[in-house]
C-alpha cells in the first residue's frame, strides 16, 4: 500500500494549476509567472480543465482527511469544495456557454491589471499587454463558438461590457503607458490595440445581428443548481425557502430601524426623508477629493480606537473609475497577497460625465450622498476590503492566503460587515444621516438576497426585482432596474448580507467562549489570522470541533 500523498504537496500542484490555467487570477493574486497570457476557453480548453479537475478530485479523495492534523483536516474540506465548485460551474452553470460578459470581464481584467499595478517596469508590463493583446482575437473566437443562444439579458450585459473593453484598449491604455519611450514597442502596441478592437467590434456585431434573434435561453439556475452552488462555493447548506426566512426577517428588522432613524432626521414617509438626505452629495468632480479625506480621517478613527490592528505599510491612492469600468460605481484595486514587489492599491469611484443630461448626473450623485459615501468608503478601504487584503499578505497557509480559495461570503461579508460594525464601534456618533446611509446600504443587500433567491429558485421576472428594490430597498428606478439585472448573471449576490450574518454570528459564539469581556480588536484579528476560508472551516478554527451552525 503506498503512503498517502502529503495535503501541502497537493496544495501545491493544484494551485501551479489554477495560475496556469487562469492567468488573470494568478495575476490578482500577485503571481506573474503567466503575465503574458490570456486564458484558453477554446473548448478543447475547457474540456480538457474538466478532465483535469478530475484527476484533481481523485487525487485529493485519496487523501484520508481523518488522518491529518485538525487544520489540514479544515483545508482538505476547503479544497474539495473549491475542486467541486470549479467543476459545477464548467458543467452545469456553463458561464463559457451562456455569457458574452464571461469573456469580457476576463479581457478587461486581464489588461486592467497590468495597467493599475505597478509591481513591475511600465516597459514590461507594456509588452505584457502587447502579449494579451495579440492573443484577444482568439479569446473573441472561442466566445464566437461557445455562446450560441444566451439569455437576452445577458446579451445586453455583454454588449456593454465589450463595449466598455473596446473604449479601454482605444484611448485608456495608451496613456497608461505614456513614459513608455520604445518607439517599436509603441507600434506593436498600436497595431495589437486595434487589432483587438476589429476583434471586439466585429463580436459585437455578431452578437446584435446574428445571436440577438436567438437569445430567448432562460437565466435561471433552478432552485437545485442555485443550493448546489451555494453548497460548493460558500458552504452555506440552508435550503432556499430557509434562506429566504432568515432574509425576510432582516429585511422587516432593517426596515423598522430605518423608519426609526429616518424619524429622528424628518417627519413623514421614511423614503421620502431618506431622499431629502440624499441631496446632501458632493458636486461634480468633487467626489475623488470627498473620498479621499474620508479614507483619511478613517485611518485616524482605526488608530485611535480598538477595533482591529492597522498595518503601517498601507499606500492607496484614490482616483477616477477607468472607462472600462465605469459600470461600477465603486471599487478597491488590492496587490495580491503574494505580491513581493511594493505596489500601490486604487480605489475607484466613478464621478458624473459631464456629457450626461442634468438629471442623469443628478440622480447619479444621489448615489453618491455623503451618508452613503462613507458607506461605500468603510466597505472599500477602512476597515474592509483593502486592510482585509493588508493581513491577508501576513497568512503562512497557502489554502487561506489565496484568493483562488476566497469564498465570496466572507470577502464581502467582512466588507458589508465593518459598514455596521463601525457605527457601533463609535465611528460617526450621533449623526443620524450617516446611520440612515449605513441601514439603506443594508436594505440594498437584503434586496439582493431575496431577490436572487426568487430570479433562480422561484419564478420571478426581472420587473418583480426592480419593484422590489424599488418599493422595499427606496431606490430610484434606474438604482433598482441594475440591480435587479445584475442577480440574473450574478446569482448568488446574497453572499453580502448572508456573509455579514455569518460573521455576526461567529463573532456571538468566539464572544461567549472567551474568559472576561473580549475587544472587538481581540476578535478582529483573530478572525483576520485565520485567512480567508467558508464560515464552515472558520468556526472549526476559531471554536474548535463543536464550531455550530453557519447561520440560524
Amino acid at each position: 500500500m503506498h503512503a498517502a500523498e502529503p495535503l501541502p504537496h497537493f496544495v501545491d500542484d493544484y494551485l501551479s494549476y489554477l495560475y496556469e490555467v487562469h492567468p488573470t487570477a494568478a495575476t490578482m493574486d500577485g503571481v506573474h509567472m503567466h503575465d503574458d497570457l490570456l486564458e484558453d476557453c477554446s473548448r478543447t480548453a475547457i474540456d480538457t480543465a474538466a478532465g483535469a479537475l478530475a484527476g484533481f478530485a481523485r487525487r485529493l479523495g485519496s487523501i484520508d482527511a481523518t488522518r491529518l492534523p485538525d487544520i489540514e483536516q479544515v483545508e482538505h474540506g476547503i479544497v474539495h469544495a473549491n475542486i467541486r465548485g470549479r467543476q459545477f460551474e464548467l458543467e452545469h452553470v456553463r458561464s463559457w456557454e451562456r455569457n458574452p460578459h464571461y469573456y469580457a470581464d476576463l479581457l478587461s481584467c486581464s489588461l486592467a491589471a497590468q495597467t493599475v499595478f505597478t509591481y513591475a517596469p511600465e516597459e514590461d508590463r507594456a509588452r505584457r499587454v502587447l502579449s494579451k493583446l495579440r492573443q484577444a482575437p482568439r479569446l473573441i473566437q472561442a466566445a464566437r463558438d461557445n455562446v450560441k443562444e444566451p439569455p437576452a439579458i445577458f446579451l445586453k450585459v455583454g454588449v456593454e461590457t465589450l463595449r466598455g473593453v473596446m473604449s479601454f484598449i482605444d484611448h485608456d491604455l495608451p496613456r497608461a503607458f505614456k513614459t513608455v519611450d520604445d518607439m517599436h514597442l509603441l507600434a506593436d502596441l498600436a497595431d495589437a490595440s486595434a487589432e483587438a478592437v476589429q476583434a471586439v467590434g466585429a463580436y459585437v456585431e455578431h452578437l446584435e445581428t446574428e445571436v440577438r434573434p436567438r437569445a430567448k435561453a432562460s437565466f435561471r439556475l433552478g432552485r437545485d443548481r442555485f443550493e448546489e452552488k451555494l453548497r460548493h462555493d460558500e458552504g452555506l447548506e440552508l435550503s432556499t425557502d430557509r434562506l429566504l426566512a432568515i432574509a425576510h426577517r432582516e429585511l422587516a428588522a432593517t426596515q423598522e430601524e430605518f423608519r426609526t432613524v429616518a424619524a429622528r432626521l424628518g417627519k413623514g414617509d421614511p423614503a421620502e426623508v431618506w431622499r431629502t438626505v440624499r441631496q446632501q452629495h458632493p458636486a461634480p468632480g468633487a467626489l475623488i477629493p470627498t473620498a479621499r479625506a474620508q479614507v483619511d480621517e478613517l485611518r485616524r478613527f482605526l488608530r485611535t480606537h480598538a477595533i482591529v490592528t492597522l498595518p503601517e505599510d498601507d499606500d492607496i491612492s484614490v482616483a477616477a473609475t477607468p472607462e472600462f469600468f465605469r459600470w461600477s460605481y465603486a471599487s478597491m484595486w488590492t496587490p495580491g497577497p503574494y505580491e513581493t514587489r511594493a505596489s500601490r492599491a486604487m480605489y475607484y469611484l466613478t464621478d458624473v460625465d459631464p456629457a450626461w443630461p442634468a438629471e442623469r448626473q443628478a440622480e447619479h450623485l444621489r448615489g453618491f450622498s455623503l451618508p452613503t459615501l462613507w458607506n461605500i468608503t468603510v466597505h472599500e478601504v477602512y476597515p474592509g476590503h483593502y486592510l482585509h487584503f493588508q493581513h491577508l499578505r501576513r497568512v503562512e497557509s497557502k489554502v487561506r492566503r489565496s484568493t483562488l480559495f476566497a469564498p465570496a461570503s466572507y470577502i464581502e461579508g467582512w466588507a458589508h460587515y465593518c459598514e455596521q460594525m463601525m457605527l457601533e464601534a463609535g465611528f460617526a456618533k450621533g449623526d443620524h444621516a450617516v446611520r440612515l446611509g449605513q441601514l439603506a446600504e443594508a436594505l440594498v443587500r437584503l434586496a439582493r438576497f431575496i431577490v436572487g433567491i426568487r430570479l433562480h429558485a422561484e419564478d420571478w421576472s426581472v420587473e418583480q426585482g426592480v419593484r422590489f428594490f424599488r418599493d422595499e430597498a427606496y431606490l430610484e428606478e434606474s438604482s433598482a432596474r441594475r440591480e435587479a439585472e445584475r442577480g440574473t448573471f450574478d446569482p448568488t449576490y446574497l453572499v453580502y448580507s448572508a456573509g455579514k450574518l455569518m460573521l455576526l454570528k461567529l463573532r456571538r459564539d468566539w464572544e461567549e467562549r472567551q474568559a472576561g469581556k473580549p475587544s472587538l480588536r481581540a476578535f478582529h484579528d483573530a478572525l483576520l489570522a485565520q485567512g480567508s476560508a467558508p464560515f464552515w472551516a472558520l468556526r472549526r478554527l476559531m471554536l474548535g470541533g463543536d464550531a455550530g451552525a453557519v447561520l440560524e
